[in-house]
């Protein structure tokens, strides 16, 4: 069963989102500020955040980069959830580690399936997958790692899925709907701007290897072999 904390102080919209997700199998925590969702965080681990980026006490955004900052929680799935539906409002929060971005108002129907379709692409690979390397890039599979160089950088669930998908690939270009479709498990209603700004992040955190993702204009991405770089 997977646990959800719910962040957001619209009381009566976080009851209707906890009803539903227990309804769907879900086990779920309510809090109403950022404080509280940041001790409830330490107090039991989730396997999703779905926080709202305006909070009495502090911004969704404040939550999440402390999340991220915190080793336990470094790698916990975390979906925006905000009445904020403007381009840099979206940018910020994935600059600061956020894996996917809902915009108020939503139907709580599509929001249970997104959240199901993000848990099942970002679960990790079976335990005797062997590290994937190319270059100096190591994914370990397994232990959920990722080193550049065989230094370890952090990358959130979803940048870890992408990049898994296009280490899998090498050299082949997937289009923003098979990343979409593949990646974040939908087939709609996700924007593909929603991809590129993953990858540019995934790309600054290559580092040295940044060269090794290729961007195919008007089609997509590549992860390319070291020789091609």
């Amino acid at each position: 069963m997977s646990h959800v904390l719910i962040v957001d102080d619209e009381r009566d919209l976080a009851e209707l989102i906890d009803f539903n997700l227990r309804a769907a199998g879900f086990s779920t925590r309510v809090a109403a500020t950022g404080e509280a969702a940041l001790s409830a965080s330490r107090e039991q681990r989730a396997d999703l955040v779905l926080l709202d980026l305006m909070l009495p006490d502090m911004s969704g955004v404040e939550v999440c980069r402390q999340m991220r900052a915190a080793a336990n929680t470094r790698d916990v799935l975390i979906v925006m959830l905000t009445a904020k539906g403007d381009e840099a409002d979206r940018v910020r929060g994935f600059e600061v580690g956020a894996d996917d971005y809902v915009t108020k108002p939503f139907s709580v129907r599509e929001l249970v399936l997104r959240l199901k379709a993000i848990l099942r692409r970002s679960s990790p690979g079976k335990d005797d997958s062997a590290p994937v390397k190319l270059g100096p890039l190591t994914l370990d599979i397994a232990a959920h790692r990722f080193y550049v160089e065989g230094k370890e950088v952090s990358l959130t669930a979803l940048e870890f899925r992408l990049l898994e998908h296009l280490m899998a690939r090498v050299g082949r270009v997937q289009s923003r709907e098979q990343l979409l479709e593949e990646v974040w498990g939908l087939s709609s209603n996700l924007e593909t701007r929603t991809i590129d700004t993953h990858v540019m992040r995934l790309r600054d955190k290559l580092g040295s290897a940044r060269a090794y993702l290729e961007t195919v204009r008007g089609v997509g991405y590549r992860i390319v072999e070291p020789n091609m770089a």
